[in-house]
């Protein structure tokens, strides 16, 4: 997995409020000796779209299992959530999950998000995990909008230990962005994480703002940003989902950091955007230490999830 793997067991421990939410759901149904019927099957429906695994993915299931059950390789309900299970992992592309890093020069993550996404602690245990590594990491604030989003991304770089670049609030952020490029070269770090304003999707001017801070630094490093990756708060459900079409519109996301998976009883959002987006989720937060990050695995997610 790299650096940043982590145990099914990490991701079980971390997820107790969704698995006990689906597992409660999920036992009231698939009671040992009941009978397959169609009242069992909606009430099994009516679960899984309740628990954000996405409608998509839902009539997949449901017509697989119909199909199963007709066919006979199911015959009792204890067989009905390895079977769902394994559909589910079967289900997701294939697609890369690792943290891009550029060839020469500094690797340059641009990460974007709303206000309150939890977007600073994911770069902070995104900056912690590199260090402790052996990589040399700088962070940009970059959000100069708020005096407090500069302070914050301070607090943590002192606590985790890595450099950061900042300006006064309200300068620039453009202007910020160019100057973490210039000292990430000149330093030779290997890392250069970028902090952006954190913005509501639906304005456009803030949204421009955006673009404009990946144009300077794609114009000051050759290939950057490498990464773009777009934090979203696992807790707002379907929110999610548009939030990251239109931060795809301005700046290319190529990654999704789940944050605050550890706090919400909806953890099938995971499932929803992998059937709305064509976008990897290839990070999670479990937690508010710099260490409760894991990287995404779709089958490690499934088995903890319904353990």
């Amino acid at each position: 997995m790299g650096i940043f793997g982590k145990t099914v067991q990490f991701l079980k421990d971390h997820l107790d409020k969704t698995r006990s939410k689906i597992s409660s759901s999920l036992s009231a149904v698939l009671t040992i000796g009941r009978k397959i019927d169609d009242d069992l099957l909606d009430e099994l429906e009516e679960i899984l779209i309740s628990d954000d695994i996405g409608v998509e993915t839902t009539d997949l299931l449901m017509n697989d299992l119909r199909d199963a059950y007709k066919k006979r390789e199911i015959e009792k309900t204890e067989d009905i959530l390895e079977f769902l299970k394994d559909k589910l992992k079967s289900y997701w592309p294939h697609q890369d999950r690792q943290l891009h890093t550029a060839e020469n020069g500094p690797t340059v993550i641009l990460v974007a998000g709303t206000n309150g996404s939890g977007k600073t602690t994911s770069i902070a245990k995104l900056a912690y995990t590199l260090s402790q590594n052996g990589e040399e990491v700088i962070v940009a604030a970059c959000d100069t909008f708020r005096a407090a989003a500069v302070e914050q991304l301070t607090i943590w770089s002192e606590r985790i230990g890595v450099q950061i670049v900042k300006h006064k609030s309200g300068a620039d952020p453009s202007a910020v962005a160019y100057d973490a490029c210039e000292a990430a070269v000149a330093r030779d770090v290997d890392y250069l994480i970028l902090d952006t304003a954190g913005r509501l999707h639906t304005q456009t001017h803030l949204m421009n703002e955006l673009s404009k801070i990946r144009n300077v630094v794609a114009k000051k490093i050759p290939g950057a940003p490498t990464e773009v990756l777009l934090v979203l708060d696992s807790t707002t459900g379907q929110n999610a989902i548009m939030q990251a079409k239109m931060f795809t519109a301005a700046i290319d996301v190529t990654g999704i950091f789940l944050a605050k998976l550890d706090g919400t009883a909806r953890g099938g959002i995971v499932i929803a955007i992998k059937d709305q987006l064509d976008i990897p989720v290839k990070f999670v937060g479990l937690g508010e230490q710099p260490e409760d990050i894991a990287e995404f695995d779709p089958a490690e997610f499934v088995d903890a999830l319904f353990a």
